[in-house]
């Protein structure tokens, strides 16, 4: 496989993979280095690629995998989140520190979940992956990740709401 073939096959799924290591690492220079490495385990592996039904779900896990290795090494302990999903030009101070809040409760709250949980939430709310995707990357039947991911809402739910209900009799 020459090097244009495989970047036709791994750019539109490079981005996802980012993704997936920013929300686990919470460091965007550690998902940065978690991507290339991935790459370029990738790139090792280029001539059994092409074996694979679904080389996005392949990638997908093996993301997940070196992620989860590389928090095993505690490595990563020291992260904190820097996260920021929403800009805009046109806000007021107060708004932008309002959203800069809301932001940094929810990171709080996905980072508190079990680690299977908030991934399940990562590669379906965030990543809009299908369940099929989802339980190919994650090992899992269906009816599992659904009931993951639905504990996953209902606890990110139950924080927010705690927290905006705070001093409210």
């Amino acid at each position: 496989m020459k090097e244009h073939t495989f970047l036709e096959i791994i750019n539109p799924v490079k981005d996802k993979m980012y993704r997936l290591a920013l929300r686990l690492l919470t460091s965007k220079e550690a998902a940065e280095d978690a991507t290339q490495e991935v790459i370029l385990k990738l790139w090792n592996r280029k001539q059994k690629i092409k074996h694979y039904a679904n080389v996005e779900a392949f990638a997908m896990t093996v993301t997940k995998n070196y992620c989860l290795d590389q928090l095993k090494l505690k490595q990563n302990n020291n992260l904190r989140i820097v996260h920021q999903n929403y800009e805009s030009k046109n806000q007021s101070l107060q708004s932008e520190i309002e959203v800069n809040d809301e932001m940094e409760w929810l990171g709080r709250i996905v980072a508190s979940l079990p680690e299977q949980q908030k991934m399940i939430f990562q590669l379906r709310d965030i990543e809009q992956y299908d369940y099929d995707e989802i339980a190919e990357i994650m090992e899992m039947n269906q009816t599992a990740i659904r009931v993951s991911l639905s504990r996953a809402r209902k606890a990110i739910r139950e924080n927010l709401i705690k927290k905006h209900n705070y001093g409210i009799k």
